[in-house]
């Protein structure tokens, strides 16, 4: 069950002005022509997980059309068009499983066909109201509980998604905030069968942070402030639900969303632990930014309010954990790829050097951001289950080892131990 529940934008900013992206587009053109649509990061890969097997099919069409960076949106709003239309007709036939999983594919779909847009166009607010009404009649016909939530951070309120787990039968229980990335969405958060969290009885409170996904269409962007605001807010909005342990909420970030629940966790003390993956720890993140694809930069931009990249090199300045994750005092996770792309790993080791609290890094042989395209991610332990077992046991106070692990390509592992603390 689910609480329709929208806002309205309040503007329709301009889009940002990249000179590596607009003055050199038939770069980015010749690029996905030769490379395909995932030039920049894979993300379709991540989509098909969450959907399941049925959407593959349309992924794989995807994939196939895509030619130029022009044509993104329009494949991705054509398969969420075909799902929310047979999400409608199996209503119609009383199909209520049917229409929940097209519904859900319809969500993802339209939230796609989102990110290559970097300005609150009627488009753009198209896509965001026809997501937001998929999933919310996804949510009505899940098969958990689903609620609707705005979260208050400073003067604006941030939009999230609320999920307890299969067959919920009352009582006090673990809870999870979970930020994706900046390509990411909230309604991936939660796969659409079989998810690992609500798997294992822990909530999930799926959000953006301020600039993430469906914020900028709300005048709310990013900010250093911003983001450690919002692990408070967070964490106050779970703690008061009857439903959720308050001694046992964590917090989990993605690619950037690492380094916004990492900003999060430094400034709320009483999160019990973090987990990041998929590194941004680079201070001022110049790799991201200035080094790969300028979609990066650009989308990054229209997330934080800024029209001229002078603007935005004056503000990215004090984008760091420089300062903050010194407060850390609980577990801390960090899952790596040695060779990451857009955080180079030595910011990463420099940083769990200025950390005080229990941490464990581990890092996979030759892998990049994903961490992905290395023999060490397969043979090595599987990621995103040890990050959910090893959260899972630091919920339940278990002890762990303050390690750095470095998995090799052969799946062996390498400890080397953290000093002890003080």
């Amino acid at each position: 069950m689910s609480q329709r529940q929208t806002e309205t934008p309040r503007r329709a900013s301009a889009s940002a002005v990249v000179g590596r992206f607009n003055d050199q587009r038939w770069l980015v053109d010749s690029v996905i022509r030769t490379s395909g649509m995932e030039w920049d990061q894979p993300r379709l890969g991540h989509l098909n997980a969450a959907m399941g097997p049925e959407a593959t099919p349309d992924i794989q069409h995807i994939r196939q059309s895509v030619k130029r960076f022009s044509d993104i949106s329009r494949a991705f709003a054509a398969a969420a068009k075909k799902r929310k239309s047979r999400a409608l007709a199996a209503l119609e036939k009383h199909q209520p499983v049917t229409a929940r999983d097209n519904f859900y594919m319809a969500a993802g779909f339209y939230a796609s066909a989102q990110w290559p847009i970097y300005e609150n166009s009627a488009e753009n607010l198209e896509f965001n109201a026809q997501k937001r009404d998929s999933y919310s009649r996804y949510a009505e016909l899940a098969d958990h509980r689903v609620e609707a939530v705005w979260l208050k951070v400073g003067d604006a309120r941030i939009p999230a998604w609320f999920h307890l787990p299969y067959h919920y039968q009352g009582g006090q229980i673990p809870a999870l905030v979970s930020v994706p990335g900046m390509d990411g969405f909230k309604e991936r958060t939660v796969s659409l069968y079989g998810d690992r969290w609500l798997n294992r009885g822990v909530a999930v409170l799926a959000i953006e942070a301020p600039g993430q996904y469906e914020c900028p269409t709300l005048d709310v962007y990013g900010s250093m402030d911003a983001w450690k605001a919002t692990g408070t807010a967070a964490f106050e909005w779970l703690a008061a639900r009857a439903e959720i342990d308050s001694d046992k909420i964590a917090i989990t970030g993605n690619s950037f969303g690492s380094f916004i629940a990492t900003i999060a966790f430094s400034n709320e003390p009483r999160f019990a632990c973090c987990a990041a993956t998929a590194t941004c720890f680079e201070p001022g993140h110049w790799t991201i930014f200035d080094q790969a694809s300028p979609t990066f930069r650009a989308r990054f931009m229209y997330m934080c309010g800024m029209q001229t990249e002078a603007q935005f090199d004056r503000f990215r300045r004090d984008l760091t954990w420089e300062g903050q994750v010194e407060k850390i005092r609980k577990p801390y996770l960090c899952v790596a790829g040695e060779e990451d792309n857009l955080s180079p790993l030595e910011h990463t080791d420099r940083m769990f050097e200025n950390m005080q609290a229990s941490r464990m890094l581990m890092v996979y042989q030759g892998a990049n951001h994903g961490p992905a395209e290395s023999p060490s991610v397969g043979n090595g332990p599987f990621a995103p289950v040890f990050v959910t077992e090893w959260m899972i046991s630091r919920l339940n106070r278990e002890p762990f080892a303050s390690e750095r692990w470095f998995i090799e390509n052969s799946g062996n592992i390498v400890r080397t131990a953290y000093p002890s603390l003080p």
